[in-house]
């Protein structure tokens, strides 16, 4: 299977109501999409970060009762998972697709990860494109413009990584659904890889923590 960008029956499957029907439709609709991705940027993303990078396809396995409100393809150091590790996602919800960098809850290096990002937050601010976004929590659909947290809001993000439990930290940009679905495969591809070497500084504070 070739990946030819994403259509409006992959953002419609999130209207289904119930687990098991909406969870049949995204293994047959949208799934097959995120594996495509995910062999195509395991690749690119080894070669960029110079470590063998792994996908990971969202399974929803832990869901008994509510369905999924978005999925994603992740891309991590570790065939064992990503969870852990600063990773990237590609994914979407109803209204949009996602491109990140991310530092999610059940990593155990997030206070180390904040240190470093506060010795770059100077550079940070400076070379994020202002339509980036920012988001605290990877379950919930909205975000914010880097052009409104890098003037103060953004050091309390990472203050929030380093001493909150449950916090999170995202960078990255939306496509909305009227947008992508625009994009064939080739333009797709190339926009998120764009992403993904404008991020890579991010990820590259990563090699810090693990070469200590």
């Amino acid at each position: 299977m070739q990946f030819d960008g994403f259509n409006e029956k992959d953002f419609s499957v999130f209207a289904i109501d119930g687990l098991e029907a909406r969870m049949e439709k995204l293994i047959e609709q949208v799934r097959p999409k995120l594996e495509e991705l995910g062999k195509h940027f395991a690749a690119e993303l080894s070669s960029s970060t110079g470590e063998e990078m792994f996908y990971h396809v969202a399974k929803h396995a832990r869901r008994t009762v509510n369905p999924p409100n978005d999925t994603w393809v992740a891309f991590s150091s570790s065939n064992r998972g990503y969870k852990k590790l600063p990773h990237f996602q590609i994914g979407l919800f109803e209204t949009h697709i996602f491109i990140w960098f991310a530092v999610i809850y059940e990593s155990p290096v997030k206070k180390e990860f904040a240190a470093l990002l506060k010795e770059e937050l100077d550079s940070i601010n400076k070379n994020i494109p202002d339509n980036f976004v920012w988001s605290q929590d990877h379950m919930k659909p909205d975000a914010l413009p880097h052009l409104d947290v890098k003037d103060g809001k953004l050091s309390d993000f990472i203050n929030s990584l380093a001493n909150v439990k449950k916090a999170e930290l995202l960078c990255g940009i939306h496509i909305p659904k009227e947008e992508a679905i625009q994009m064939d495969g080739d333009t797709f591809i190339h926009k998120a890889d764009s992403v993904f070497q404008t991020l890579m500084p991010l990820y590259e504070l990563k090699k810090k923590i693990y070469s200590e």
